[in-house]
Protein backbone atom coordinates (compact mmCIF):
# COMPACT_ATOMS: atom_id res chain seq x y z
CA UNK A 1 0.00 0.00 0.00
CA UNK A 2 1.85 3.09 -1.24
CA UNK A 3 1.45 6.52 0.28
CA UNK A 4 -0.82 9.09 -1.38
CA UNK A 5 0.32 12.50 -2.53
CA UNK A 6 -0.24 15.03 0.27
CA UNK A 7 -1.33 18.57 -0.56
CA UNK A 8 -2.36 21.49 1.62
CA UNK A 9 -5.16 23.99 1.09
CA UNK A 10 -6.14 27.03 3.14
CA UNK A 11 -9.59 27.01 4.76
CA UNK A 12 -10.46 30.14 6.73
CA UNK A 13 -6.78 30.71 7.46
CA UNK A 14 -6.04 27.15 8.61
CA UNK A 15 -3.91 24.64 6.72
CA UNK A 16 -5.98 21.61 5.72
CA UNK A 17 -4.59 18.33 4.41
CA UNK A 18 -5.71 16.82 1.11
CA UNK A 19 -4.66 13.33 0.01
CA UNK A 20 -4.68 12.35 -3.66
CA UNK A 21 -3.99 8.99 -5.30
CA UNK A 22 -4.84 7.02 -8.43
CA UNK A 23 -5.95 7.90 -11.94
CA UNK A 24 -9.22 8.11 -13.80
CA UNK A 25 -12.38 10.11 -13.08
CA UNK A 26 -12.26 12.04 -9.81
CA UNK A 27 -13.97 10.60 -6.73
CA UNK A 28 -13.95 12.48 -3.43
CA UNK A 29 -14.29 10.97 0.03
CA UNK A 30 -15.18 12.66 3.33
CA UNK A 31 -14.24 10.57 6.36
CA UNK A 32 -16.53 9.30 9.09
CA UNK A 33 -16.46 9.61 12.88
CA UNK A 34 -12.91 10.14 14.12
CA UNK A 35 -11.55 11.24 10.77
CA UNK A 36 -8.56 9.68 9.05
CA UNK A 37 -5.32 9.62 11.00
CA UNK A 38 -3.86 7.38 8.28
CA UNK A 39 -4.53 6.14 4.75
CA UNK A 40 -6.63 2.97 4.59
CA UNK A 41 -7.17 -0.06 2.31
CA UNK A 42 -10.65 1.16 1.27
CA UNK A 43 -9.07 4.21 -0.38
CA UNK A 44 -6.52 2.04 -2.18
CA UNK A 45 -9.39 -0.05 -3.55
CA UNK A 46 -11.07 3.09 -4.91
CA UNK A 47 -7.79 4.37 -6.34
CA UNK A 48 -7.38 1.31 -8.56
CA UNK A 49 -9.73 2.90 -11.11
CA UNK A 50 -10.37 6.45 -9.88
CA UNK A 51 -8.45 9.55 -8.91
CA UNK A 52 -9.31 9.58 -5.22
CA UNK A 53 -9.19 12.95 -3.45
CA UNK A 54 -9.58 12.93 0.33
CA UNK A 55 -9.74 16.33 2.01
CA UNK A 56 -9.77 16.56 5.78
CA UNK A 57 -12.52 18.36 7.67
CA UNK A 58 -11.68 21.20 10.10
CA UNK A 59 -10.63 19.71 13.44
CA UNK A 60 -10.23 16.18 12.05
CA UNK A 61 -6.72 14.72 11.66
CA UNK A 62 -5.10 16.87 8.98
CA UNK A 63 -7.62 19.64 9.53
CA UNK A 64 -5.73 21.61 12.21
CA UNK A 65 -7.96 23.68 14.55
CA UNK A 66 -10.22 25.25 11.95
CA UNK A 67 -13.32 23.88 13.67
CA UNK A 68 -12.87 26.36 16.50
CA UNK A 69 -14.28 29.27 14.46
CA UNK A 70 -17.25 27.38 12.97
CA UNK A 71 -20.21 28.23 15.19
CA UNK A 72 -23.24 27.31 13.06
CA UNK A 73 -24.23 24.63 10.59
CA UNK A 74 -24.02 27.26 7.86
CA UNK A 75 -20.42 27.99 8.87
CA UNK A 76 -19.59 24.31 8.45
CA UNK A 77 -21.26 24.07 5.07
CA UNK A 78 -19.49 27.16 3.76
CA UNK A 79 -16.21 25.63 4.94
CA UNK A 80 -17.12 22.41 3.12
CA UNK A 81 -17.80 24.36 -0.07
CA UNK A 82 -14.35 25.94 0.17
CA UNK A 83 -12.75 22.56 0.79
CA UNK A 84 -14.39 20.88 -2.20
CA UNK A 85 -13.63 23.74 -4.57
CA UNK A 86 -9.99 24.08 -3.48
CA UNK A 87 -9.41 20.32 -3.45
CA UNK A 88 -10.58 19.97 -7.06
CA UNK A 89 -13.85 18.18 -6.31
CA UNK A 90 -16.36 20.57 -7.89
CA UNK A 91 -18.78 18.58 -10.02
CA UNK A 92 -17.25 15.21 -9.10
CA UNK A 93 -18.69 12.05 -7.60
CA UNK A 94 -18.57 12.33 -3.82
CA UNK A 95 -18.68 9.66 -1.11
CA UNK A 96 -18.84 10.11 2.63
CA UNK A 97 -19.18 8.02 5.75
CA UNK A 98 -21.05 8.61 8.99
CA UNK A 99 -20.66 12.28 9.93
CA UNK A 100 -18.88 12.85 6.61
CA UNK A 101 -21.81 11.35 4.72
CA UNK A 102 -24.15 13.88 6.30
CA UNK A 103 -21.88 16.70 5.13
CA UNK A 104 -21.89 15.23 1.61
CA UNK A 105 -25.69 15.07 1.64
CA UNK A 106 -25.94 18.71 2.69
CA UNK A 107 -23.50 19.77 -0.02
CA UNK A 108 -25.66 17.99 -2.60
CA UNK A 109 -28.76 19.72 -1.24
CA UNK A 110 -27.34 23.24 -1.04
CA UNK A 111 -25.22 23.19 -4.22
CA UNK A 112 -26.75 20.58 -6.56
CA UNK A 113 -24.37 21.40 -9.42
CA UNK A 114 -21.33 20.68 -7.23
CA UNK A 115 -21.80 16.89 -7.32
CA UNK A 116 -22.53 14.26 -9.97
CA UNK A 117 -23.43 11.19 -7.89
CA UNK A 118 -23.17 10.73 -4.13
CA UNK A 119 -22.58 7.65 -1.97
CA UNK A 120 -23.56 7.89 1.69
CA UNK A 121 -22.35 5.31 4.22
CA UNK A 122 -24.72 5.37 7.23
CA UNK A 123 -25.09 9.17 7.33
CA UNK A 124 -25.88 11.15 10.46
CA UNK A 125 -28.37 14.03 10.34
CA UNK A 126 -31.75 12.48 11.15
CA UNK A 127 -33.31 11.67 14.52
CA UNK A 128 -36.41 9.58 15.19
CA UNK A 129 -37.22 9.24 18.89
CA UNK A 130 -39.09 5.99 18.15
CA UNK A 131 -35.87 4.44 16.84
CA UNK A 132 -33.03 6.62 18.11
CA UNK A 133 -29.43 6.28 16.97
CA UNK A 134 -26.68 5.61 19.50
CA UNK A 135 -24.96 8.76 20.72
CA UNK A 136 -21.21 8.10 20.30
CA UNK A 137 -20.27 11.12 22.43
CA UNK A 138 -22.09 9.65 25.45
CA UNK A 139 -20.03 6.44 25.46
CA UNK A 140 -16.99 5.38 27.44
CA UNK A 141 -13.88 5.49 25.28
CA UNK A 142 -13.40 1.72 25.51
CA UNK A 143 -16.85 1.12 23.99
CA UNK A 144 -16.39 3.29 20.91
CA UNK A 145 -14.36 0.82 18.78
CA UNK A 146 -17.07 -1.83 19.13
CA UNK A 147 -19.73 0.67 18.13
CA UNK A 148 -17.85 1.90 15.08
CA UNK A 149 -16.75 -1.43 13.64
CA UNK A 150 -17.98 -5.02 13.72
CA UNK A 151 -14.35 -5.88 14.49
CA UNK A 152 -13.25 -3.40 17.19
CA UNK A 153 -9.57 -4.15 16.54
CA UNK A 154 -9.85 -2.55 13.08
CA UNK A 155 -10.92 0.77 14.60
CA UNK A 156 -8.25 0.50 17.29
CA UNK A 157 -5.60 -0.03 14.62
CA UNK A 158 -6.83 2.98 12.67
CA UNK A 159 -6.52 5.19 15.76
CA UNK A 160 -3.29 3.73 17.12
CA UNK A 161 -0.28 6.02 17.09
CA UNK A 162 2.12 5.18 14.25
CA UNK A 163 5.81 4.69 14.88
CA UNK A 164 7.44 8.06 15.39
CA UNK A 165 4.24 9.95 16.25
CA UNK A 166 4.45 12.59 18.95
CA UNK A 167 3.19 10.82 22.08
CA UNK A 168 1.58 14.03 23.37
CA UNK A 169 0.12 15.46 20.16
CA UNK A 170 -1.33 12.23 18.76
CA UNK A 171 -4.01 11.64 21.43
CA UNK A 172 -4.85 15.35 21.42
CA UNK A 173 -5.54 15.18 17.68
CA UNK A 174 -7.84 12.18 18.15
CA UNK A 175 -9.86 13.92 20.88
CA UNK A 176 -10.02 17.05 18.73
CA UNK A 177 -11.65 15.03 15.94
CA UNK A 178 -14.43 13.90 18.27
CA UNK A 179 -14.85 17.48 19.50
CA UNK A 180 -15.07 18.79 15.94
CA UNK A 181 -17.78 16.27 15.01
CA UNK A 182 -19.68 17.16 18.17
CA UNK A 183 -19.70 20.83 17.15
CA UNK A 184 -21.66 19.83 14.04
CA UNK A 185 -23.77 16.92 15.23
CA UNK A 186 -24.27 17.05 18.99
CA UNK A 187 -26.75 16.24 20.39
CA UNK A 188 -27.74 12.91 18.89
CA UNK A 189 -26.36 13.62 15.42
CA UNK A 190 -29.47 15.64 14.54
CA UNK A 191 -28.98 18.45 11.99
CA UNK A 192 -32.64 18.34 10.87
CA UNK A 193 -31.42 17.34 7.43
CA UNK A 194 -34.91 16.09 6.62
CA UNK A 195 -35.74 19.71 5.74
CA UNK A 196 -33.11 19.66 2.99
CA UNK A 197 -33.24 16.12 1.60
CA UNK A 198 -35.87 17.16 -0.95
CA UNK A 199 -33.25 19.42 -2.56
CA UNK A 200 -30.95 16.50 -3.40
CA UNK A 201 -31.34 15.71 -7.09
CA UNK A 202 -28.14 13.68 -7.53
CA UNK A 203 -28.42 9.89 -7.86
CA UNK A 204 -27.69 8.60 -4.36
CA UNK A 205 -26.34 5.33 -3.01
CA UNK A 206 -27.16 4.60 0.63
CA UNK A 207 -24.82 1.98 2.12
CA UNK A 208 -25.41 0.38 5.51
CA UNK A 209 -23.27 -2.04 7.47
CA UNK A 210 -25.31 -5.11 8.38
CA UNK A 211 -24.09 -4.84 11.99
CA UNK A 212 -24.30 -1.05 12.39
CA UNK A 213 -24.70 -0.29 16.13
CA UNK A 214 -24.89 3.49 15.68
CA UNK A 215 -27.46 4.22 12.95
CA UNK A 216 -30.44 1.86 12.75
CA UNK A 217 -31.09 0.36 9.31
CA UNK A 218 -34.47 2.11 9.25
CA UNK A 219 -32.65 5.39 8.64
CA UNK A 220 -31.67 4.22 5.16
CA UNK A 221 -35.36 4.14 4.26
CA UNK A 222 -35.93 7.54 5.88
CA UNK A 223 -33.15 9.09 3.82
CA UNK A 224 -34.37 7.41 0.64
CA UNK A 225 -37.94 8.62 1.22
CA UNK A 226 -36.78 12.22 1.61
CA UNK A 227 -34.27 12.50 -1.23
CA UNK A 228 -35.75 13.86 -4.47
CA UNK A 229 -33.33 12.12 -6.82
CA UNK A 230 -33.12 8.38 -7.53
CA UNK A 231 -31.82 6.32 -4.61
CA UNK A 232 -30.33 2.86 -4.21
CA UNK A 233 -29.94 1.09 -0.85
CA UNK A 234 -27.36 -1.64 -0.31
CA UNK A 235 -26.20 -3.55 2.76
CA UNK A 236 -22.61 -4.59 3.44
CA UNK A 237 -22.57 -8.00 5.14
CA UNK A 238 -20.34 -8.34 8.19
CA UNK A 239 -19.75 -4.59 8.51
CA UNK A 240 -20.47 -2.16 11.31
CA UNK A 241 -21.11 1.58 11.22
CA UNK A 242 -17.86 2.38 9.40
CA UNK A 243 -18.36 -0.24 6.70
CA UNK A 244 -15.34 1.01 4.77
CA UNK A 245 -13.08 -0.09 7.63
CA UNK A 246 -14.68 -3.49 8.26
CA UNK A 247 -15.16 -4.43 4.61
CA UNK A 248 -12.98 -2.18 2.44
CA UNK A 249 -13.12 -4.18 -0.79
CA UNK A 250 -16.87 -4.77 -0.68
CA UNK A 251 -17.67 -1.16 0.22
CA UNK A 252 -15.36 0.21 -2.47
CA UNK A 253 -16.84 -2.10 -5.10
CA UNK A 254 -20.38 -0.96 -4.29
CA UNK A 255 -19.34 2.68 -4.67
CA UNK A 256 -17.33 2.11 -7.86
CA UNK A 257 -20.18 0.17 -9.48
CA UNK A 258 -22.67 2.87 -8.57
CA UNK A 259 -20.56 5.78 -9.79
CA UNK A 260 -19.36 4.08 -13.00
Amino acid sequence: MSDPETLTIDVNGYATRVWRKGSGPVLGYIAGFGGLPRWMPFLDALAQTRTVIVPSVPGFPGGDRGHSILDTHLDWMLAMRQILDKAGLAGADLAGSSVGASLVADVAALWPASVRKIALIAPFGLFDDRDPPTDPWAQRADRVPGLMCADPDIYKAMKAAPEGANSIEWPIEQVRASEAAARIFWPLGNTKIEKRLGLIAAPTLLLWGEQDKIMPRSYADKFAAGIAGPTTIATIAGAGHLAELDKPAETARAILDFTA
